[in-house]
């Protein structure tokens, strides 16, 4: 599992195997259901239980500003901040040719599908600033330049080579509320 070292998980499972109670039961079912349960957002691809996610569900939330990510899991450190209140849209990755990850293996066309029939007024890119990042913003730079919208990024206060999910409230407020227009 992320984030579970060996030590961490020798403890989980000398637990699980030594429990007298139903605990590991009842955990081993609760990821069973979630995993049931939870899916992507038919709309921008973050945790849904329903159709469409809280977020897209959210009417009081702006409707002319899309934020693109990487990744659902961008979208929670975002979210923390408080510092935008607009839609999101999860790419599902980066283009990265060394790994086979092209633009059709994205979320790209539903992008554009969202582009067309949303009218927004801003896109911010809060993409990666590595090399995969950066092409990836550019790629969809080149295929939304001609829209009649606004195109942001992020302030880059993001280390190099880090990702949303690293970084802190603070660093991602600033980089959000000091984007440049591309």
């Amino acid at each position: 599992m992320p984030g579970v070292g060996p030590r961490s998980a020798e403890r989980i499972a000398l637990w699980m195997v030594q429990s007298r109670r139903d605990q590991p039961e009842q955990i081993s079912e609760a990821i069973a259901n979630t995993r049931q349960a939870v899916h992507p957002c038919k709309l921008c691809g973050f945790f849904a239980v329903e159709e469409l996610c809280e977020i897209c569900r959210d009417t009081s939330r702006p409707r002319d500003v899309l934020c693109i990510v990487e990744q659902a899991t961008d979208i929670l450190p975002l979210e923390r901040t408080s510092a935008f209140r607009g839609r999101y849209h999860a790419l599902g990755g980066r283009i990265s040719p060394l790994d086979h990850v092209a633009p059709e293996d994205l979320r790209i066309r539903e992008l554009l599908d969202r582009v067309e029939i949303e009218k927004f007024a801003e896109i911010i890119f809060a993409l990666a600033a590595d090399v995969e990042g950066e092409a990836t913003t550019n790629y969809l730079v080149d295929l939304l330049k001609d829209k009649p919208l606004t195109l942001t990024r992020i302030a880059h206060g993001l280390p190099a080579g880090g990702g949303l999910e690293s970084a802190d409230e603070l660093t991602l407020y600033q980089a959000l509320t000091g984007r440049t227009k591309l």
